[in-house]
C-alpha cells in the first residue's frame, strides 16, 4: 500500500479549504483517509499543522505531494530540496 500525505478539498465553491491528510495513494482525492494531520486555508495563508504527527508519518515513510512538501518546508518540518549541481 503506497501511502501519501496530500490535501483533500473542503469548503464552498470559490472558497476552498483543505485538510492535510495521510491517505492511500489509490483512493480518490476526497476519499476516506488514514489520519488527519492539519488544515490549510489558502485564502488567508493560514496553516494549522500537528507537527508531531507530520514528523511521525514522514519517519514511517509517507511521501508528501509537492504542495504538501512546500507547506511542510514552510513550517520547518522538512528541509528544502537541494538543487542538483550543474
Amino acid at each position: 500500500m503506497a501511502v501519501k500525505m496530500r490535501l483533500t478539498r473542503m469548503g464552498d465553491k470559490k472558497s476552498p479549504f483543505y485538510r492535510v491528510v495521510v491517505i492511500d495513494s489509490h483512493k480518490a482525492r476526497d476519499g476516506q483517509y488514514v489520519d488527519l494531520v492539519g488544515t490549510y486555508n489558502p485564502l488567508n495563508e493560514e496553516l494549522h499543522l500537528d507537527v508531531d504527527k507530520a514528523k511521525k508519518w514522514i519517519s514511517n515513510g509517507v511521501q508528501p505531494t509537492e504542495t504538501v512538501r512546500t507547506l511542510l518546508v514552510r513550517e520547518k518540518v522538512l528541509e528544502p530540496k537541494k538543487a542538483p549541481k550543474a
